[in-house]
């Protein structure tokens, strides 16, 4: 996860102090790749603990389509939670717990202007990767500018894309706001997780997974968490485990997804910005 880490130095070194629609503040620069290569082992961050149940439970969430924070609370996962109570979202909500047309809704349930079929961009991605891996429309989106107003949060990480060659899949990820300290290592987890999945769901090898950080930031209230972090020594990766068992991508439990020879530091507790 060193390629993480100098992330989090570049911007602590080189990033510009602005305010935010949080009334933080934050540093930040603009354009920062990440690149985690799977034979590496599982890009989980070592120098403090990732919150690795509720990247699974999270993710799980997302690949069902739902809206609902109950259903995702159902898994032991509470990170939306402030979004869902929010006061700028709460008015808005159709029922208790409606989060609006947030990730799990666009990547399962876009809704076309010209007829009441929705679109499952997942299945589709599924589709053309067992049938045409060498696709170059192999995206999802959950950028919808219809319906941005109808989203507790409007989504961070908005688009993937996947790249196959040699029955090796890869995965890249295009992330417009980016919490780097609290948000990031989580992120990364996540995709990869999903380049396993789906990997696994067409029969192919998960190579590599791409972040590419737009509005890389750090909150100036993070900044002690953040300088005690890269002062950590770096532990070997850990390795991924899937239920082999598992061959439909909507088929995997929590149950079913484990971090094999996790070693890592003591979490650093830090405050989200809503």
């Amino acid at each position: 996860m060193k390629q993480y880490l100098d992330v989090l130095k570049k911007i602590m070194e080189e990033g510009t102090d602005r305010p935010d629609r949080t009334g933080v503040g934050s540093r930040a620069l603009f354009g920062l790749p990440m690149r985690f290569k799977m034979a590496d082992g599982f890009p989980a961050v070592t120098t403090k603990k990732l919150a690795f149940e509720a990247v699974k439970a999270e993710l799980i969430w997302f690949l069902s389509g739902s809206q609902d924070v109950k259903e995702l609370q159902k898994l032991g996962c509470h990170i939306w939670d402030g979004n869902a109570e929010a006061p700028y979202w709460k008015p808005k909500a159709k029922f208790d717990g409606d989060l609006g047309r947030v990730y799990g809704a666009q990547w399962r349930s876009w809704k076309s202007p010209y007829n009441d079929t929705p679109i499952d961009q997942i299945e589709n991605v599924i589709k053309k990767l067992k049938e045409n891996p060498n696709d170059r429309r192999i995206i999802v989106s959950a950028w919808n500018p219809a319906e941005l107003d109808m989203m507790a949060l409007p989504p961070c990480h908005l688009l993937f894309q996947f790249f196959c060659v040699d029955k090796k899949l890869s995965l890249m990820m295009y992330q417009r706001s980016c919490d780097t300290f609290l948000g990031v290592p989580f992120n990364i987890a996540s995709y990869s997780l999903l380049l396993h999945m789906v990997s696994q769901a067409v029969g192919l090898e998960p190579y590599e997974c791409v972040i590419i950080l737009a509005d890389a930031h750090i909150y100036l209230n993070h900044f002690e968490q953040v300088k005690e972090q890269l002062a950590r020594e770096i532990y070997v990766l850990p390795k991924l485990w899937l239920n082999p068992e598992i061959k439909n991508i909507g088929d995997f439990k929590m149950e079913d997804i484990k971090l094999v020879d996790y070693k890592y530091h003591p979490s650093i507790k830090a405050p989200m910005a809503v």
